[in-house]
């Protein structure tokens, strides 16, 4: 993304989930995403996505936010809690629902497998109550109707991308069983009401972006423009994440740590840059980023516990 873009056209951020510490691969992300801000100028901002609260972890949170800051990561503005913004995720709903566009919907997860193709997030939703509840059938979730257009954007790193959602997601849920808003509504209001221009971001969310860009489309939002990074994966090539047992950074080691990050991403820094101050090695990193030679594809990381073993690993 370094494009000639002025400063203040650029704003990127970072939305980690508090669902546990800070591991590698959400390193990756803030990352990729701080540096790509930096390089160009811009603002970089940190969302803290709590709205699935029978996930967040006590403390994750503030965890995350002292991790980044022992990591010499610096943010604009204050940090958002998506927690705190239901009421405007209902006002989108509501719009929604004035447009045709949002309907509820009866079906259970049984109901649905048993009819549905499998799709590329799961079963494609047959589409049941698009034209309303069937007698007896009370209402569960707020689906999204799409259409059949397809929704097709150019990923600053991955590429082309194109997605038929009616064939290959189907009506998707923006309002869930339980009353929490769906991940796809709340991200793409939050980065329209925040200005967001540019998202850097894992791959493992590559498949959910046209869902967002239709929202935006029918929002009358504008889109950002996109970078998916590779996804970290364990030896088993799992991706990195609590479910999988990702060990939390450790904050004594930050210098090689990111040194490590930095390498994922595709950049080569210097070897004595692992034992300067962490300002000089962030000053190093804007200055050689280029979001254009970041790698493709998902990359093995074996997590190393101790200092020596991951100074041994990068030859240090």
């Amino acid at each position: 993304m370094n494009s000639d873009l002025t400063a203040h056209h650029y704003i990127g951020r970072f939305a980690p989930s508090p669902t546990g510490p800070l591991h590698f691969g959400s390193l990756v992300t803030a990352t990729a995403s701080f540096l790509d801000a930096r390089s160009n100028g811009g603002k970089w901002l940190v969302r803290m996505e709590d709205l699935d609260k029978p996930r967040e972890v006590v403390g994750a949170a503030k965890d995350i936010l002292d991790t980044l800051e022992s990591f010499g990561f610096h943010w604009d503005d204050e940090v958002l809690f998506q927690s705190q913004r239901t009421q405007l995720y209902q006002n989108t709903l509501e719009q929604l629902q004035s447009l045709n566009l949002a309907y509820t919907c009866g079906c259970s997860r049984k109901e649905i497998n048993a009819s549905a193709v499998l799709g590329i997030d799961g079963p494609v939703y047959p589409g049941f109550c698009r034209q309303g509840l069937a007698t007896g059938k009370r209402a569960r979730t707020w689906r999204l109707r799409v259409n059949d257009q397809p929704i097709s954007f150019e990923d600053l790193i991955q590429g082309e991308q194109s997605q038929l959602l009616s064939q290959q997601v189907g009506d998707f849920v923006i309002r869930r069983g339980d009353g929490l808003f769906a991940y796809q509504l709340a991200v793409v209001v939050d980065d329209a009401l925040q200005g967001i221009t540019h998202i850097v971001r894992g791959a493992d969310l590559l498949d959910s972006t046209p869902r967002q860009l239709f929202l935006q489309q029918q929002l009358g939002f504008t889109t950002p423009a996109y970078a998916h990074v590779p996804i970290a994966t364990n030896l088993q090539g799992e991706k990195l994440s609590k479910q999988t047992r990702a060990q939390p950074v450790k904050l004594r080691d930050s210098g090689v740590v990111l040194c490590r990050v930095l390498r994922f991403l595709g950049l080569q820094p210097p070897i004595e840059l692992a034992h300067v101050p962490l300002d000089e090695l962030w000053k190093w990193a804007i200055q050689h980023w280029q979001v254009q030679n970041v790698p493709k594809l998902r990359r093995q990381v074996t997590l190393i516990p101790t200092a020596s073993d991951i100074e041994r690993h990068l030859g240090l």
